[in-house]
């Protein structure tokens, strides 16, 4: 990847398309990893798709014999690759978890910190509404008016949060608190930076999205 400086639209800084592609890949390794919908990045992702362009231009620019095109087009096919993998995973999550999704989102929207890219949003409002019309259309058209009940939120599925992960700590963090559920026996641990843990995600789960630890 060409160390050329990018432009992120709205922030008054420059990066390299270095510094995007390993935050994409570090976010499309913690959004498999991660039981829940993670906050979106899609800055970087816009970042990088306008970097492919460019890069696709200098390729063709190349003699069909060079050496470098066929390495180039190998590298930019494992980009495209990491950038459609992680918008799937996170759209997969979505139909998964659609309900507790959008709930949670309406609630950061009006606080402004939302997980979800705009067209996320609505893809998991029209993929809820079509999964009303399925079910309504199929079964409760075909029995009495008076057990035509339909209660969506009583469909609701929620992420485990309390599934284990392995971690990295990116940096050294104090005053983890593992909570005993089966008791009062709380442990307080800290992550030294560079050591690897396996812990349950619900503990950490605020450092993945800082940035601190990531799921590896």
């Amino acid at each position: 990847m060409d160390e050329e400086q990018l432009d992120l639209s709205g922030e008054e800084e420059e990066i390299t398309a270095d510094v995007v592609l390993k935050t994409i890949q570090t976010s499309w390794q913690n959004e498999r990893l991660s039981p829940e919908i993670l906050p979106h990045r899609n800055d970087m992702v816009e970042c990088m798709l306008g970097q492919i362009q460019h890069m696709e231009r200098n390729i063709n620019k190349l003699p069909k014999t060079d050496l470098r095109t066929s390495i180039h087009k190998m590298e930019l096919s494992r980009i495209k690759y990491i950038i459609c993998n992680y918008l799937k995973t996170r759209l997969e999550k979505i139909e998964q978890n659609c309900i507790i999704i959008i709930n949670d989102e309406k609630q950061r929207i009006e606080s402004g910190t939302n997980y979800l890219t705009p067209l996320e949003y609505r893809y998991a409002q029209e993929h809820l509404l079509n999964i009303e019309h399925h079910l309504k259309q199929t079964i409760l058209n075909q029995v009495p008016g008076n057990m035509q009940v339909f209660e969506i939120n009583k469909m609701s599925t929620v992420p485990n949060l309390q599934s284990h992960v392995f971690l990295k700590a990116n940096e050294t963090v104090h005053g983890i608190v593992l909570e005993d559920h089966f008791g009062d026996q709380d442990e307080e641990i800290d992550l030294e930076e560079g050591s690897q843990h396996i812990l349950q995600y619900k503990f950490i789960a605020d450092l993945v999205k800082n940035g601190k630890v990531q799921l590896i």
